[in-house]
């Protein structure tokens, strides 16, 4: 799938997300939600009860249980859903269009823009030419990086890279304790 492509089909959900919400349907709120799951799986992944948990989908705050949900009920229902639905395609959206997020779907290869993000260069880092990136053209000495650099930020952010390195064995195996085995 193609960046346009999920664009593309994105847009149409959520105008069809919003039909609903004019016009609910219950069959046709089964049908959209369906295709919506499998749009939002083939870009991101497939979703976990915790991940459709934490998006609050497909669980209206009135549970109706014992009996059938009267037409208005019906309605309040598929409003809800699909609005909650729409927000999560909505965000999906944003993330491939606005922010150029990769998707796990993608074939057209890495939009431009996508990645960590950079941080910036200190006088230091200018001074030994550790600024480049491996990136064509980049001359060495000259930063690439666009935001400057807080005196206060560069100093915290040292301190906080020598206390990682004060970690950086934490997460290799070790042989047990043997003190805490008897315990």
């Amino acid at each position: 799938m193609t960046r346009d492509e999920l664009v593309t089909r994105t847009r149409q959900l959520i105008a069809e997300g919003e039909r609903l919400d004019a016009q609910p349907a219950i069959g046709a709120l089964r049908t959209w939600l369906q295709l919506s799951d499998d749009l939002l799986s083939t870009a991101w992944g497939p979703m976990d009860r915790y991940h459709l948990s934490w998006l609050m989908v497909g669980r209206p705050k009135e549970i109706v249980r014992g009996r059938e949900m009267t037409p208005t009920e019906t309605a309040e229902y598929v409003r809800e859903v699909a609005s909650q639905k729409t927000a999560a395609l909505r965000m999906s959206l944003d993330a491939v269009e606005r922010q150029h997020m990769p998707f796990r779907g993608e074939t057209a290869g890495i939009a431009t823009g996508q990645g960590m993000g950079e941080v910036p260069a200190t006088e230091a880092d200018t001074a030994t030419g550790d600024t480049a990136t491996g990136d064509a053209g980049t001359e060495p000495g000259v930063s690439h990086r666009a935001i400057p650099l807080d005196p206060e930020l560069a100093q915290r952010l040292a301190d906080q890279r020598r206390e990682a390195d004060r970690h950086r064995d934490h997460g290799e195996r070790r042989a047990p304790r043997v003190d805490r085995l008897e315990r």
